[in-house]
C-alpha cells in the first residue's frame, strides 16, 4: 500500500485492511495496519512507525515534528506528539 498522496486525497484513509504501508516514491516500509487507528484527519493516523528506521524527523514546530521518508526522504507529513489515541502516544 503506498503511502502518503496529499494530491486528490488519500485513497488509504479509510483502509483498514491488513498489511504495510510503504513510501510512494521509493517502496520502503513506513507502518503496519496494526499501528492505524480512525482519526479525524483527512489522511491515514498511525501511533508508532514499522521500524525505527522507517521515517526521519526534524523539529518543525512545538508539539509537531516534520516526517520523511528514512530512506529518500519524500515527505510524509508529521508527528504529532501526545496526539495519538491513547495518553502520551504520538499521531502520524
Amino acid at each position: 500500500m503506498s503511502f502518503c498522496s496529499f494530491l486528490g486525497g488519500e485513497v488509504f484513509k479509510d483502509h483498514f485492511q491488513p498489511g504495510i504501508y510503504v513510501c510512494a516514491k521509493c517502496g520502503h516500509e513506513l507502518f503496519s495496519s496494526r499501528a492505524k487507528y480512525e482519526h479525524m484527519s483527512p489522511w491515514p493516523a498511525f501511533t508508532e512507525t514499522l521500524r525505527g528506521d522507517s521515517v526521519a524527523k526534524r523539529e518543525d514546530r512545538p508539539g509537531a515534528l516534520k516526517v520523511t521518508c528514512g530512506k529518500c526522504g519524500n515527505g510524509l507529513g508529521h508527528e504529532f506528539l501526545n496526539d495519538g489515541p491513547k495518553r502520551g502516544q504520538s499521531r502520524f
